[in-house]
């Protein structure tokens, strides 16, 4: 329980470094994870997936790489998804578009590449949350362009 009220709190800007522990993953109840403005690296543990009560996952302005976990996607309660400012690769897991909830999508000034989801919550997601990914396309032309394009 006290691991869940620690990581329950706003933890932005408290110069916080190391990796993320996959262990985050067992906090089921946490609906709150605001880890920005830190110094935090490594990649992002596919065992956040597993956090089914999160409305907020807060990353950005940090030193994180890799992709951006599929497992996210079965966040159904996530409102809030914010990885901009660190050196994400990859594309944009298409499970994203499943998440009915997601209000608020930023992966701004990272290095994503394909293209632009534009389904499910990503209509409403403006463009700038997607700038400064030199190899990120724009949105996509559903049956007309493979959304992995870019990548290799």
């Amino acid at each position: 329980m006290y691991l869940f009220c620690f990581f329950g709190r706003d933890l932005g800007n408290s110069n916080l470094s190391g990796d993320l522990a996959p262990e985050l993953g067992k906090l089921e109840h946490l609906q709150y994870l605001e880890l920005y403005k830190n110094n935090i690296q490594g990649t992002i543990p596919s065992e956040l997936g597993n956090l089914k009560s999160l409305i907020s996952l807060d990353l950005y302005n940090n030193n994180l790489t890799g992709n951006i976990p599929t497992s996210l996607g079965k966040l159904k309660s996530l409102v809030f998804l914010r990885l901009n400012d660190n050196r994400l690769t990859g594309s944009i897991p298409r499970e994203l578009t499943k998440i009915p909830s997601l209000k608020v999508f930023d992966v701004s000034n990272n290095d994503l590449c394909g293209t632009i989801p534009i389904e499910g919550p990503f209509e409403h997601i403006p463009l700038e949350n997607f700038e400064n990914n030199s190899r990120l396309e724009g949105p996509e032309l559903l049956g007309l362009a493979s959304y992995d394009t870019n990548c290799n």
